[in-house]
């Protein structure tokens, strides 16, 4: 099993929880003060009312000033329990106009396969994982299978975090390392993140992020091993059609800090035909 095809396939489904029109309505309804204010607060929710250094420290690669520009503001513009709320109205009508119609057979049998795998994940070590864990799972196939993906999501960058602290790869380091790897502009890597250029330049130091990705797939195996090779394979078909999708309607898809291109990455000839 290929633990980076498998993300290549779920990441998509769950990253249009925060980058998206829909997504962004929903948090400035609330009285968020900027898109920002909006991600930490929909993806800390599922934490409670988290202050900004345990944000910081589960995050990992944000610099400590972007979150503290966000948190604990976010708090006094509405609950945890508000932001969960908001986060699945701006999925559900995300993937109601991505995908068209999403009352289908195959969405349903991949919310099982996918709830499936995400229940095997382990959680040990692994908070952010282990918190969406927790929340309730919606009803709704299309929105089981967000929930499913965002588990398996979380959990692999929990993973990943594990990974970078193992290998002594600090939080800018990993993303200077990244950007010279992928060919990502510095400029805009340090502005997702929010690092200066003289911390971004003290960061940029050798290390073995080679390492860090093995590492990162090979802790992200365990829940499609419990699946099982026939299941884990059916899931690809089924989701690679709903990524594409997803990828070519995201706006976020075009350029990213983590160089995820789907359609590219995927290449599967007629998908939208």
């Amino acid at each position: 099993m290929d633990a980076r095809q498998l993300w290549l396939r779920f990441e998509p489904y769950h990253d249009v929880t925060y980058f998206t029109p829909e997504s962004r309505a929903a948090t400035d309804a609330l009285g968020c003060k900027g898109g920002w204010m909006g991600y930490f607060g929909m993806r800390a929710a599922p934490l409670g009312a988290a202050p900004p250094e345990l944000v910081t420290a589960v995050f990992y690669n944000f610099a400590p000033r972007m979150v503290s520009r966000a948190l604990p503001d976010a708090w006094a513009v509405a609950s945890p329990a508000e932001y969960l709320r908001v986060r699945l109205e701006g999925v559900d009508g995300a993937l109601r106009r991505m995908l068209g119609s999403v009352d289908t057979p195959e969405i349903a049998e991949a919310a099982t396969l996918a709830r499936a795998a995400a229940l095997a994940a382990p959680l040990a070590g692994r908070p952010l994982a282990a918190a969406n864990r927790a929340l309730p799972w919606p009803a709704e196939p299309h929105l089981a299978l967000w929930h499913a993906c965002t588990i398996l999501r979380e959990a692999r960058g929990d993973g990943h975090v594990a990974a970078l602290v193992a290998h002594g790869v600090g939080p800018c380091q990993a993303l200077a390392l990244y950007a010279r790897e992928h060919s990502l502009d510095p400029a805009y890597m340090r502005a997702a993140r929010g690092w200066t250029v003289e911390e971004w330049e003290e960061a940029d130091v050798p290390g073995d992020l080679a390492a860090v990705e093995r590492a990162t797939d090979a802790a992200a195996l365990a829940p499609w091993e419990a699946l099982g090779a026939s299941r884990t394979s059916r899931f690809i078909d089924l989701m690679t059609p709903l990524a594409l999708r997803i990828a070519s309607a995201n706006e976020a898809m075009r350029v990213n800090p983590m160089a995820l291109d789907p359609v590219r990455e995927l290449a599967v000839p007629g998908w939208n035909t």
